[in-house]
């Protein structure tokens, strides 16, 4: 599928990478608007095509006292509403087949969770909603395995499937990007690379995970070198108070000057 078949989705033929960016998850409408505001004002600037990126539920968690959400049909209609506001595509992420259904009707691109790819079940309910898929490669899986979650969607009667790398497992306590994977994985679907989760350092003692959050730009630059269709990108006003992954998040005021950069080399790049 083309940039310009995602309902809302401006900027389509600037030549430049898309962007996935919002909060890790829905906290309250003041703080979605106010994100999604600022990211919307860069990326026209910057002529860059945004989709707004937020969970309606956490799900996986690290810890039973962990942040979940603040109701699911709260949360989604925030989604809308930010969808509304603004005219611009909003993407959620999924972990259940029931879900599938019910965010459909809320946001434009439905998110597979990397520990949750292979669930055949879940993402045949995503693709058969009719709405994009993305598929987050797991942090156990290969480049080469991400063909046949493509495949899923495809044989569901879709073909709207993108593919994210948020990084492979090295170890027990950090994330590798691989980025021989990149061209591998474009064969099969546009792919985005996921910089914020890749830079996480998860199963921390203390049960909450960390974040390498100085490394987004060196992870992102090496995206872009390597023909990434798109950045996904976790960003706050106040990461250090964030309900979830506040650790590896982007503080909104670095996002302007991190984009920038990346139009620059991008330009740089598409020259050679």
């Amino acid at each position: 599928m083309t940039l310009n078949e995602v309902p809302k989705l401006k900027h389509t033929n600037s030549d430049n990478f898309f962007l996935l960016a919002g909060p890790c998850a829905i906290e309250s409408e003041e703080m979605a608007i106010r994100i999604a505001e600022k990211i919307m004002s860069i990326t026209d600037n910057l002529h860059i095509p945004f989709i707004f990126k937020g969970s309606f539920k956490k799900a996986n968690r690290s810890r039973i006292d962990s942040f979940t959400g603040i109701g699911d049909e709260k949360a989604l209609k925030i989604l809308r509403k930010v969808s509304e506001t603004f005219d611009i595509p909003t993407v959620t992420d999924i972990h259940e087949i029931s879900d599938a259904e019910m965010a459909a009707e809320y946001v434009d691109v439905l998110q597979i969770p990397a520990f949750l790819v292979r669930q055949t079940d879940l993402v045949v309910a995503a693709a058969q909603t009719g709405k994009i898929v993305n598929l987050k490669k797991g942090q156990f899986m290969s480049p080469e395995s991400m063909k046949h979650a493509v495949q899923k969607v495809k044989d569901s009667g879709s073909d709207k499937a993108w593919i994210t790398d948020r990084g492979t497992m090295f170890g027990y306590q950090d994330m590798i990007v691989d980025f021989r994977g990149i061209p591998t994985m474009r064969e099969y679907a546009p792919t985005i690379l996921d910089v914020t989760h890749s830079l996480q350092q998860p199963n921390q003692t203390a049960g909450v995970t960390g974040g390498r959050p100085d490394m987004i730009e060196t992870i992102a630059r090496a995206g872009i070198v390597n023909h990434v269709d798109g950045l996904f990108i976790e960003t706050h006003f106040d990461p250090a108070n964030a309900k979830s992954d506040g650790a590896n998040m982007l503080h909104l005021d670095n996002l302007e000057k991190l984009l920038t950069n990346l139009v620059a080399i991008r330009k740089v790049v598409q020259s050679l």
